[in-house]
């Protein structure tokens, strides 16, 4: 003869009934305001720890990104400039000595080469040549012998060269060699 099937050797599971975290606290007499403050609070430090680790990595980026460079290298147009990147920069005729005069839709067709200091000398650049000029904005933008320097927005890809010798807001835009002088 068997056991009954009711019976085993096994005990019988416990059953364990949970409370939620806001149950707790109501159990605790903390009102659902300050549960909400609570539960601010909480929602505020995961926003700051989150804050600090962007901060952490993009500093960390940040020193990990190479200086700004202007470098010489050949193209269809002989030798010239290029960033470090490897895309071209560009002189505009307009304007003067160490001054942009290339701003609003300008620079948006045209954006400044912008560096927090001034570029190293990469090959085949005269690094003596190479300076800075503070802009409207207060960024800083790269110089060569005196020359603001620029990107041409279409140029998506390095060694691209879409706008040499263009005429456009009031100026020409052309390459620049070694020597500083603009490409005609």
């Amino acid at each position: 003869m068997g056991l009954p099937p009711w019976w085993s050797l096994d005990p019988p599971p416990l059953v364990v009934v949970e409370t939620s975290p806001l149950q707790k606290l109501r159990e605790e007499n903390v009102t659902p305001c300050a549960f909400a403050g609570l539960r601010g609070m909480h929602l505020r430090l995961v926003a700051a720890s989150l804050a600090c680790a962007a901060l952490a990595a993009g500093s960390a980026a940040a020193a990990a990104a190479p200086p700004p460079t202007v470098t010489v290298k050949t193209s269809s147009f002989g030798r010239i400039l290029f960033d470090g990147r490897g895309f071209v920069l560009y002189g505009f005729t307009r304007d003067p000595r160490a001054r942009s005069t290339c701003s609003g839709a300008c620079a948006r067709a045209w954006p400044p080469y912008i560096v927090k200091s001034r570029p190293r000398a990469g090959t085949g650049v005269t690094a003596r040549l190479l300076g800075t000029t503070r802009r409207a904005n207060g960024s800083l933008q790269a110089t060569y012998a005196g020359r603001p320097l620029y990107y041409y927005v279409g140029d998506r890809k390095p060694g691209q060269i879409l706008c040499q010798n263009v005429t456009e807001f009031g100026g020409v835009w052309r390459v620049v060699r070694p020597s500083g002088r603009l490409v005609g």
